[in-house]
């Protein structure tokens, strides 16, 4: 079934390269199946992540070079600085440059992700001991707040001290995963999607949301982010608490799949057929259970629940939500969501659901774990 799979989802890309040309895929609107075309925004990295993939699962050189030329085309934003006063960029730069660095050893790809993380350090508040998500510095709505997805963003400053014998990168990713782990994630195991913390203090404030129903709701791309984020914070640190929390949030979201196996936006909206669904966090969850379940003893209480909870999941996402079958389709899952909560693609395509559902076939047929860290 992976093997199946993988092939429909390289017969798409292969179309999709004459089709997006220059341009990066973000989502698609009101269930087109067609993506929009974007070269800008926190989406631009999934697009050569999914090629490099494809790559290594082919060995064709139309794919490799179609990521290559998007790995310049970043550079070309870097350089230009182009809409990166933001905490994605690990998001950008770990599933291009550093992809093309993990395969090739390319020496320019290697120069260009530490450039890419010395702008993430950009975003470090050294008071807080925190990269702020959005805004300036002192934004008076920004400033101070973290999110749950910029777990997925520190992998890029571990391997940037590794690279260049710099710890200032270590020490900020440590700081911020220490602080993540206190303040979005509550005591039964679900997560806020966000927290603000005072600029001039450094207080704690208060938990909230930007994507998920309420402030005190569990979204579920959210919790998928912080299974796979404290999966690869435990990889990248070795300190048992983040192995422990990853473990939390895992099963806490494996206890409330729907019967098919593939989640709703939010754990807290009735689980009926008029709500939306978010195969992206399923896709992203279970390539962070693969992940966790890489790290664990297969002794682990979780280990075998975690293991079927994956495989269930992705699945469920080849027979289910997938579009082989589809017209002539762009993108690999049909019912992703943007933002439910903004009415922004509720039901749609999403590059990153895409680039996580081809990771996840890819580390069950190949072993291939993606881009976050060096193998």
């Amino acid at each position: 079934m992976w093997k199946k799979a993988i092939e429909e989802a390289l017969h798409i890309t292969s179309s999709n390269i004459g089709r997006f040309g220059s341009h990066f895929p973000h989502v698609s609107e009101n269930s087109s199946s067609k993506y929009v075309l974007l070269d800008h925004g926190w989406t631009n990295g999934f697009w050569p992540g999914i090629l490099w993939l494809s790559y290594e699962y082919s060995g064709e050189r139309i794919f490799r070079d179609a990521a290559a030329g998007a790995v310049e085309r970043l550079r070309e934003r870097l350089k230009n600085n182009v809409d990166l006063d933001n905490h994605d960029i690990g998001f950008l730069y770990s599933l291009s440059s550093k992809a093309q660095w993990i395969i090739e050893k390319d020496a320019a790809a290697r120069q260009l992700t530490l450039e890419a993380a010395q702008v993430l350090m950009k975003r470090w508040r050294e008071k807080l001991g925190v990269i702020q998500a959005w805004g300036a510095k002192d934004d008076p709505h920004n400033g101070g707040r973290i999110i749950i997805d910029c777990l997925m963003n520190l992998p890029l400053l571990h391997w940037a001290s590794r690279i260049s014998g710099d710890n200032a990168y270590r020490e900020a990713a440590a700081s911020h995963t220490e602080l993540s782990r206190r303040f979005l994630v509550r005591g039964d195991d679900s997560s806020y999607h966000t927290f603000w913390f005072d600029p001039k203090t450094g207080d704690s404030f208060r938990g909230g949301t930007h994507q998920g129903c309420r402030d005190g709701s569990t979204w579920t791309r959210g919790q998928a982010w912080g299974i796979y984020g404290f999966a690869l914070a435990y990889r990248c640190l070795q300190r048992p608490e983040y192995l422990e929390t990853s473990k939390r949030l895992a099963d806490y979201f494996a206890d409330r799949l729907p019967e098919d196996g593939v989640v709703y936006w939010d754990f807290d909206v009735p689980q009926e057929p008029q709500s939306m669904r978010d195969s992206s966090a399923s896709a992203i969850a279970a390539c962070g259970m693969l992940e966790l379940c890489s790290l664990l003893s297969p002794h682990d209480p979780l280990y075998e629940k975690l293991l079927r909870t994956a495989h269930r999941s992705v699945e469920s996402l080849v027979c289910r939500y997938s579009t082989a079958g589809d017209e002539n389709p762009e993108g690999f899952l049909n019912r992703g969501s943007y933002s439910v909560r903004a009415g922004r693609s509720p039901d749609d395509y999403t590059i990153w659901g895409d680039y996580f559902y081809l990771e996840a076939l890819m580390r069950l047929e190949k072993g291939i774990p993606g881009y976050w860290y060096e193998r």
